[in-house]
């Protein structure tokens, strides 16, 4: 029986389900194998063939992870590759998407590698900070004699700088005996740097190259010799993605010979370039001056008169300013004039004479009118005291007390107003019109 319409699936369809169940199900994976048509093309990915006895796996590097790859990829090398497993769908291409390539072998020595980087940056052999001269006066190279770098090398430095005094110091730059021959000869250029102050900077170079074929710039005790070397030190070991102990241990790391030539001195187009701009830049601002003290010197001499003629100039000026300073003059004594008499006038009309001659009269006429009512005065104020005697003595109780009356006090002077508010025994004051009595309070007698 075929299928329905609804449960057959696309082919795209199972290609997606095909991708997703390799990539939840085998996720990241290392691969080892050998490598078989590596192409590059422009976009910068690598597409290549994993494969061994008995199968072969394509895989797709990218450009973002490619340029992470030290070692160039060659057909025949013998490589581990990290990626994750997936499926290209257009084309239902079964592949290994790569995150990560390196020579069969190299993960040992990594780990060598790392082990010894991390001993000698606790030891500070990684510390070196020292400038290098610019340019150098006499450069000395550590190098292969028949390599590329120094090829590259020397090459920079005649186009950038004929004038550097270059020494090749040939030493093998791989293998057991490259890393103890590197050693003595920096023992050795330290030693006659004492000799020859001229000699100023060293440069260890060699081109690129495996983990395997740059492995003796990692030596330990090269890295040491490096960082106690009297002489700067630049290294320039292998490409950009190179990076080796001796690169740590130097004052200064190029990523390629040729970037270090380049660093080390400067490019005599650029100078001459830089200064035919200053020459120009000179020989414009010396125009631009003399122009400007030029229009300086012709308005100067414009201004520039003969001395008799500045001299009537200054005599015209005195005479105009001491003509204007006499009529100030007269002005200012004429308006003095007139205010001194304005002021004249006005003393006059207050004269003290005057106001004097007129409180004078104002005494006598205050003394005469109070010499007339002082009698008048003292008889009205007799005459009121005379009715308020009367008056008082009306209401006074000494006149009640003159027609017979008396006033009784007990001891503490209060007023006795009820017999019942004495006791028999009680001692008495009997106030009169004229004097006092003593009394005592006699018992009730018996009723008959």
């Amino acid at each position: 029986m075929p299928p329905s319409d609804d449960t057959a699936l696309s082919v795209s369809e199972l290609n997606r389900r095909a991708r997703q169940a390799l990539e939840q199900d085998v996720g990241d994976v290392w691969v080892e194998g050998e490598l078989s048509g590596v192409s590059r093309p422009s976009s910068g990915h690598v597409y290549f063939t994993l494969k061994d006895e008995r199968a072969q796996l394509r895989c797709a590097l990218f450009r973002t992870r490619a340029r992470f790859v030290a070692a160039p990829m060659r057909d025949g090398d013998r490589v581990k590759v990290r990626g994750r497993v997936s499926l290209f769908e257009p084309r239902g291409d079964y592949q290994l998407i790569a995150e990560a390539v390196q020579a069969a072998g190299e993960g040992e020595l990594l780990a060598a590698y790392e082990r010894l980087k991390a001993k000698l940056d606790a030891e500070g052999v990684f510390a070196n900070v020292r400038a290098l001269p610019y340019p150098p006066r006499h450069l000395l190279v550590l190098s292969s004699p028949s390599g590329a770098a120094i090829r590259d090398v020397l090459a920079v430095l005649a186009a950038r700088w004929p004038l550097a005094q270059v020494t090749l110091i040939p030493v093998p730059v791989q293998g057991r005996e490259a890393a103890p021959a590197m050693i003595a000869a920096l023992g050795l250029l330290n030693r006659q740097s004492a000799l020859d102050p001229a000699r100023d900077a060293i440069l260890i170079t060699r081109g690129g190259g495996s983990l395997e074929d740059l492995w003796a710039f990692n030596d330990e005790h090269l890295a040491r010799a490096i960082f106690h070397s009297r002489l700067p030190v630049m290294s320039a070991v292998g490409h950009e993605v190179d990076v080796t102990l001796a690169d740590f241990a130097a004052d200064r790391r190029a990523p390629t010979p040729s970037a270090a030539a380049e660093q080390l001195v400067p490019d005599r187009r650029e100078l001459t370039q830089r200064l035919t701009a200053l020459e120009e830049r000179l020989v414009r601002a010396q125009r631009a001056r003399l122009d400007t003290e030029g229009q300086r010197l012709d308005h100067l001499r414009a201004r520039l008169r003969h001395p008799g003629e500045v001299l009537a100039f200054r005599r015209r000026q005195l005479e105009q300013l001491e003509g204007r300073l006499q009529r100030a003059m007269q002005a200012r004594l004429e308006t003095a004039r007139r205010r001194e008499a304005e002021l004249g006038r006005r003393l006059a009309l207050r004269s003290p004479e005057r106001r004097l001659e007129q409180e004078t009269r104002r005494l006598t006429l205050a003394r005469q009118r109070l010499h007339q009512a002082m009698p008048r005065a003292l008889t009205h104020q007799r005459e009121r005291l005379a009715a308020v005697t009367r008056e008082l003595q009306a209401v006074s109780p000494l006149a009640v007390l003159g027609r017979g009356y008396a006033i009784l006090e007990n001891d503490e002077g209060r007023v006795i107003r009820h017999a019942t508010d004495t006791r028999p025994g009680e001692r008495l004051a009997a106030r009169l019109g004229e004097g006092r009595l003593a009394l005592e309070v006699l018992p009730e007698p018996p009723a008959n």
